[in-house]
């Protein structure tokens, strides 16, 4: 199903809620692909994506000190790897991943031409992939939890203008407009690339739940907002998750 498909807009959202389905691997330019995942799955299924890891994914799963977030991570990771191997053809164990400066992983050995971009988060059960060929892509997916301050960390990272819409919320509503405001911020710097090494508070999202998500200034080119788009993903239970699309590369 579209997201959004009721806006103008330069390219197309599809998402698709089966990673198990054979359908929906096929990259049309300017096409965005988002796939949902719920990674509590039995062992057996567990033990195939454990089989598709390299070496070192298997031993980053194995530093995770619960088995839960190693049994998460394995299915997450494995998943990316089928899904990965369906796009471009490549079986998934073969799959060979470099990584950026910040930590952003992309596909070894494609050709620069390709323009193919993919983005993954995962949070609590459910994972979030989202795949582009001629965009860049963000996507960040959180838990809503309700056993922390959201205000203290508001406060220390978000920007004023933010800050001060957080603050103008009723009470009831403030906690939710936190997690919109984060998933939409996450999404935008894993777009750039950058991580959490480009400061939070450089850039303004629109976090009011009357307000579509939008990237709304940028610092110190306030151009850039200009560039890009927001979309957040409904997910059941308590998750909330948002896009970040380039309007090219």
């Amino acid at each position: 199903m579209n997201l959004d498909s009721h806006r103008a807009r330069p390219f197309v959202v599809s998402r698709f809620d089966d990673p198990s389905d054979s359908c929906g691997t096929t990259l049309a330019p300017n096409e965005v692909h988002v796939w949902h995942r719920h990674l509590g799955v039995r062992s057996k299924e567990q033990e195939y994506y454990r089989l598709l890891l390299s070496p070192d994914e298997t031993a980053r799963a194995q530093r995770f000190r619960f088995e839960s977030d190693r049994n998460n991570f394995v299915v997450a990771r494995g998943t990316l790897r089928e899904l990965l191997g369906r796009y471009l053809a490549i079986p998934p164990k073969e799959l060979r991943f470099s990584y950026s400066t910040f930590g952003r992983p992309s596909v070894a050995d494609l050709s620069a031409t390709t323009a193919f971009d993919f983005n993954v988060s995962h949070s609590g059960e459910v994972a979030l992939m989202a795949f582009s060929i001629g965009r860049h892509i963000g996507i960040d997916v959180e838990k809503v939890r309700q056993d922390f301050t959201t205000g203290e960390i508001a406060d220390r990272f978000f920007s004023f203008a933010e800050c001060t819409a957080l603050r103008g919320l009723s009470e009831d509503q403030r906690h939710a407009a936190f997690f919109r405001c984060w998933t939409r911020k996450e999404a935008f710097i894993k777009a750039l690339g950058e991580g959490l090494s480009h400061p939070l508070d450089r850039f303004d999202v629109s976090l009011d739940p009357n307000t579509p998500a939008a990237l709304l200034a940028t610092r110190p080119d306030s151009n850039e907002a200009q560039r890009w788009e927001l979309s957040d993903i409904e997910l059941p239970g308590h998750y909330v998750a948002a896009l970040a699309v380039s309007k090219s590369l």
